[in-house]
């Protein structure tokens, strides 16, 4: 059984581990300073403001840059397309520079193939050779229509193909009127016969044809 004695003692020990477990208080220089902490939240404000600002500068300085970048590659793209319509206009100016120079040899070789195709060996001369020669004829006449169809060919792969000219009315889109004639059966500026073949490539004009013409009142003028 407790006695008074005994209680008043625990409560002495309660009281003094009570006291001896009380925090002590805080320094004074450890106690928070208000004005400091506002003046420290005014200049973190001012940090962050000028970070934002120059956040925001450096946003329109790459925003300006992007602009110029852009505006570079618009000028750089249409100077590559004016370029690149500059060389085709060159390669096609060569083109048709180097097909009117084959339509040329074109034009030798089908009037010595006609020349050949017309040849009629004469009877009274060089009989001891008539043979030989007939032959000759023919073997070359032969040769050189291979070699015409070989150009025909050609010129067909490149798009290059023949102007029909006769029996039409004069083009003076496709053709030029270099002689006229009279024939009665036919109307005023019929082409009556071609005199120098014209081409298309790629459906436009690469050569004139040179035609005769049909005109009526031509033998007024004889």
């Amino acid at each position: 059984m407790t006695t008074d004695t005994q209680t008043n003692q625990l409560l002495e020990d309660f009281r003094t581990y009570l006291e001896q477990s009380r925090p002590e208080p805080l320094a004074a220089e450890e106690q928070p300073d208000l004005n400091t902490l506002l003046t420290e939240m005014a200049g973190l404000k001012t940090e962050v403001k000028a970070e934002s600002r120059q956040f925001k500068s450096t946003l329109d300085t790459l925003g300006s840059a992007l602009a110029t970048v852009q505006e570079d590659n618009k000028a750089l793209s249409a100077e590559l397309a004016r370029h690149a319509e500059r060389l085709e206009q060159q390669q096609r100016q060569i083109m048709r520079a180097v097909l009117l120079d084959i339509v040329d040899i074109y034009d030798r070789l089908t009037t010595g193939l006609e020349v050949l195709r017309n040849y009629q060996p004469v009877a009274s001369l060089f009989k001891h050779s008539r043979d030989h020669d007939v032959r000759f004829i023919r073997q070359f006449r032969e040769g050189q229509e291979m070699t015409v169809r070989r150009f025909e060919q050609f010129l067909e792969r490149y798009q290059v193909r023949p102007l029909d000219c006769v029996g039409q009315m004069l083009d003076p889109v496709t053709m030029t009127a270099v002689e006229t004639g009279y024939h009665p059966k036919f109307e005023n500026g019929i082409v009556l016969e071609e005199l120098r073949k014209g081409f298309l490539f790629q459906d436009q004009v690469l050569r004139l044809a040179e035609v005769k013409v049909n005109k009526i009142n031509a033998r007024e003028h004889l």
